[in-house]
């Protein structure tokens, strides 16, 4: 793994960020023994303490099985890894990865009906009030921005919808893969607009949930993510054919 002597001053988050980026990359592979920490802290011109803080990370987020007195070694983070590593896998070197773009986009597509029909079953018409002032927001977007701010606007309704599922588990799903999604609001634009702009749909959506009715919720909210999601798979298989 070509470690990098750190300049900056946040060191433990520095040779954090480096070791996970050698696990996620692949440069380190699962088994691999890192490294000791003296020689860790020499190769990259930091203290003892500075990468042991950094190795604690590791092993929080279970990438690294760190044992007292024996070798730290790699796990493999497909086995191991939690949904907070998304955003990093999502794009690695600067460059999208198109099967973990995919695999975001095939799970929203599952994932989102069944959350809109907890939000219809738990929710109910006090939904009906936030869910449509975003719808209108979302209607009334104009100029050359109007595809980034509809997309922003339905980031809320989902924000919302989610909150109404009542599930710690869709809750933390939801905010990883909308962590993932952020940073790509202005390049998803262009293929974004079809799902975004369907105001009709959204208040179907928001009736459905409103009236406490999770199959309608479930068929609308595939309704108004399989556009997007369509066209977006479509272009990832381009970009994975092209050489």
């Amino acid at each position: 793994m070509p470690l990098q002597p750190v300049t900056r001053r946040s060191v433990p988050d520095e040779v954090f960020d480096q070791v996970l980026a050698g696990v996620v990359d692949g440069e380190l592979e699962a088994g691999e023994a890192l490294p000791s920490e003296r020689r860790l802290a020499e190769v990259l011109g930091v203290s003892r303490p500075a990468v042991r803080e950094a190795l604690q990370r590791m092993a929080q987020t279970r990438l690294l099985d760190v044992r007292h007195g024996g070798a730290t070694t790699v796990r493999d983070f497909r086995r191991y890894a939690g949904l907070d590593l998304l955003p990093r896998l999502l794009v690695r070197s600067g460059v999208l990865d198109a099967s973990v773009a995919r695999s975001i986009l095939e799970a929203r597509l599952v994932i989102g009906p069944g959350v809109a029909a907890l939000a219809a079953q738990r929710g109910g018409p006090a939904l009906v009030a936030p869910l449509t002032e975003v719808v209108d927001a979302l209607a009334a977007a104009d100029g050359p921005d109007a595809d980034v701010a509809r997309q922003i606007h339905a980031l809320a309704y989902w924000d919302l919808v989610v909150d109404a599922a009542d599930s710690i588990t869709f809750r933390l799903m939801f905010n990883s893969l909308r962590t993932a999604y952020e940073p790509a609001i202005e390049a998803l634009a262009p293929v974004m607009a079809e799902e975004v702009g369907q105001v009709g749909a959204y208040r179907v959506l928001t009736a459905a949930i409103g009236e406490g009715d999770p199959d309608t919720a479930r068929a609308a909210a595939e309704r108004v993510l399989r556009p997007a999601t369509t066209s977006l798979l479509t272009a990832l298989t381009t970009l994975e054919e092209t050489p």
